[in-house]
């Protein structure tokens, strides 16, 4: 260590300190590396700590949901394995069509799901409102129940792995930002901060809405888009309780969940804000980013029929933070394209939170035993084209984000040029 506590040489560099940096920086540690967590601003502090803290482990893909069953699975063990507390709810989720294509959608991942082994069935609209008591089904056609996910605390999931990491002999450096990633030959050599150099051979890029600039310090490129996402939770209500499931309209991408006595209602606009970090001053966090209350107003409208207390409800809390998109909807995890040593894993396309469990695990197999357990080529970094425009890029993530509960089938096409 520097007489600033900044160690002087690490086996692994993690860049950012939310839930996907902190899950990779606790099993490197596990599997024995010397590893240093940092992050610009406070520990776990940015985007994490404001997502919705839902699962949904039914995916668009065989290789997706197994990692997103896996992810909860290492949730609901998480103070076993890490000794760090953990408080979820497991009262499954509930999955709404109001349109015949959605209603087919849903009896084919009722299918897909029961053929990798989930609890999952249409169930009757009788049972889904006794399930979630504020739904109105008039206008519903199918209901999809989920019977495992999980919902929590976000902040838990970041917090929860640094402390872990810590006792494994991980150093935490808050309010340290990178200022470049030193490369020697191609090759990571080391990082330098204000605080001083770390050497080392392994850079995990894990910054986030930073995650491209971080790599650019690396000589890499990355694509992929920060896009604001908000949510609101409504004053206590009554007939609210925490074993009331998660509960997504797919035509209008809005969640809803129980939250501090009351009701969560986020969703994904038709024209989200998009971000590029570049643009914005060097001290900018995420508690700076701008809120727009009338894009949840519009959301909550468009499921009126089926939740109408939001019309008229309070609010107690708005949030937001900035989720990176990517223009095919996968996440982004594995080694950085051209520069060895170099790692990302981000473009959690708003749903990093819940997997970064198994996500942060599946990158420190592939960094310490060469290959992950499972295969994650369909995240590979360099998938996208690099060439992509900037503008096609920004309409094919915007296209993914506001189409986030439909399949690829039902989802509509970006028009061609």
């Amino acid at each position: 260590m520097n007489e600033r506590g900044t160690p002087e040489r690490a086996d692994a560099v993690v860049v950012g300190a939310g839930a996907l940096g902190a899950a990779t920086a606790f099993h490197l540690a596990k599997a024995g590396l010397s590893v240093a967590l940092l992050d610009k601003a406070e520990l776990g502090s940015q985007t994490s700590p404001r997502a919705a803290g839902l699962s949904g482990q039914l995916r668009s893909d065989a290789a997706m949901t197994r990692i997103a069953v896996k992810a909860v699975q290492k949730i609901v063990n998480f103070q076993a394995e890490t000794g760090e507390p953990m408080v979820f709810f497991q009262p499954g989720s509930l999955k709404i069509a109001r349109r015949p294509e959605h209603e087919a959608q849903l009896h084919e991942e009722v299918a897909q799901g029961t053929q990798l082994g989930l609890d999952v069935a249409i169930i009757s609209l009788d049972e889904a409102r006794r399930l979630m008591p504020y739904l109105v089904t008039e206008g519903v056609r199918a209901v999809m129940h989920m019977r495992t996910d999980i919902y929590l605390e976000p902040v838990q999931i970041p917090a929860g792995y640094a402390r872990a990491s810590a006792r494994l002999g991980a150093t935490l450096l808050a309010n340290t930002p990178v200022e470049e990633i030193v490369t020697e030959g191609g090759a990571v050599a080391g990082v330098r901060t204000p605080s001083g150099e770390i050497r080392t051979r392994i850079v995990v890029d894990a910054a986030g809405a930073w995650l491209r600039v971080v790599a650019a310090q690396g000589g890499a490129t990355v694509k992929l888009v920060p896009t604001r996402h908000q949510l609101m939770v409504t004053v206590p209500l009554p007939n609210v309780r925490p074993n009331q499931p998660i509960t997504r309209i797919i035509d209008a991408n809005v969640y809803v969940r129980p939250e501090k006595g009351g009701l969560m209602l986020g969703g994904y606009e038709p024209d989200p804000a998009q971000y590029d970090m570049r643009d914005l001053p060097p001290d900018f966090r995420i508690e700076n980013l701008a809120l727009d209350l009338s894009v949840l107003r519009r959301l909550a409208e468009s499921v009126a029929p089926q939740f109408p207390i939001f019309r008229d409800v309070a609010v107690q809390e708005h949030r937001g933070g900035l989720p990176t998109m990517t223009a095919d909807g996968e996440h982004i995890l594995g080694p950085a394209p051209g520069v060895s040593g170099l790692y990302v894993i981000g473009g959690c396309c708003v749903g990093g939170l819940s997997t970064a469990p198994a996500l942060g695990e599946l990158l420190a197999e592939w960094i310490t035993q060469g290959r992950p357990s499972i295969d994650v080529s369909f995240m590979a970094p360099d998938r996208l084209a690099t060439g992509l425009a900037e503008n096609k890029l920004r309409d094919l993530c915007r296209l993914q984000y506001a189409h986030h509960y439909w399949s690829p089938e039902t989802m509509p096409r970006l028009a061609a040029d």
